[in-house]
């Protein structure tokens, strides 16, 4: 890449810090359509539930809806943002990698928290509490290669258009949704493909836009 290129990235970079969105909202409509297929009867988990943004939504797409954050602040902000939904739970917890619970789950998610847990364990613990023909559905993070480099530039370009259109003026502090804990993805996407396909034989994945991957797995019928 030219120094020209790599000097308006970086700017565009620093513009986008003055107009911060949530890029996980931008999956929220992925999320909810799995949601939907499930059935309004459908027990949810979403591990990472952050500041409960995806909660609200999830509350009208099944019976039951848990949302597991291990950040006790995150977790508080999560409970008011789901006050009155009598449907929606939020658990100040972490996510059980042991999982020896009976299979209980209709529709398991994982929005931008699967990269914050030990990968194998946590996709084990994730299928084990699906029930038979249940779904899993993440939207993930992953380390950066030149593979990614595509992606990453029409990211970069889009969100800056996108945060100047949903905050046109220059942000004093990011928006609630995002001041959940963050951490860095370790694995590149074609390391966390190689460990979910062992995992989650058939699991589907793509690398998406706004440095997010998609997966979709859907349990056996029959265990």
């Amino acid at each position: 890449m030219s120094k020209t290129a790599t000097r308006l990235l970086s700017r565009l970079g620093r513009f986008s810090d003055e107009h911060p969105w949530s890029h996980n909202d931008a999956y929220a409509p992925f999320v909810l359509w799995h949601a939907r297929r499930m059935g309004r009867e459908a027990a949810v988990l979403d591990v990472g539930c952050g500041t409960g943004t995806l909660l609200r939504c999830l509350a009208r797409s099944g019976r039951v809806i848990v949302g597991l954050e291990p950040d006790a602040s995150t977790a508080a902000n999560a409970r008011i943002r789901v006050n009155g939904l009598p449907n929606v739970t939020v658990r100040e917890e972490p996510f059980d990698l042991t999982a020896q619970e009976e299979p209980r789950y209709d529709l398991v998610t994982f929005v931008a928290s699967l990269h914050h847990l030990p990968l194998t364990p946590a996709l084990e613990a994730a299928r084990s509490v699906l029930r038979p023909g249940g779904r899993l559905v993440i939207v993930g993070l992953a380390r950066e290669t030149p593979r990614d480099l595509p992606w990453s530039i029409a990211s970069v370009l889009l969100n800056a258009g996108v945060g100047v259109l949903l905050h046109p003026r220059r942000a004093v502090a990011p928006p609630e949704s995002m001041t959940a804990p963050t951490t860095m993805p370790l694995l590149t996407f074609g390391e966390i493909q190689t460990v979910a396909s062992r995992v989650l034989p058939g699991i589907r994945m793509r690398r998406s836009l706004f440095w997010r991957y998609r997966a979709v797995w859907s349990a056996p019928t029959v265990r």
